[in-house]
């Protein structure tokens, strides 16, 4: 599975997020595609006050802050 996180480098947020989704991966073993949405109109227009964003495909999972017990939840349900 690969879920993409829309980014900005300059984002504490955006890096806090990152960084709490590592104990995820190593525990349910998705790839996690990173995309800076100042590199992209379209992303930067799509996204721009909602990163960081959590996406699996266009099912967003969570914006602004880790939601843990939700992103948990759906990871079990995808591993079934």
């Amino acid at each position: 599975m690969k879920l993409t996180l829309m980014f900005r480098e300059y984002c504490s947020l955006c890096h806090a997020m990152r960084d709490a989704l590592r104990p995820f991966q190593d525990e349910f073993g998705f790839e996690l595609e990173i995309f800076d949405v100042d590199d992209d109109p379209l992303l930067e227009t799509r996204y721009n006050e909602l990163v960081p964003v959590l996406l699996d495909g266009e099912t967003e999972i969570c914006h602004w802050h880790l939601d843990a017990q939700k992103l948990r939840a759906y990871l079990m349900r995808k591993a079934v």
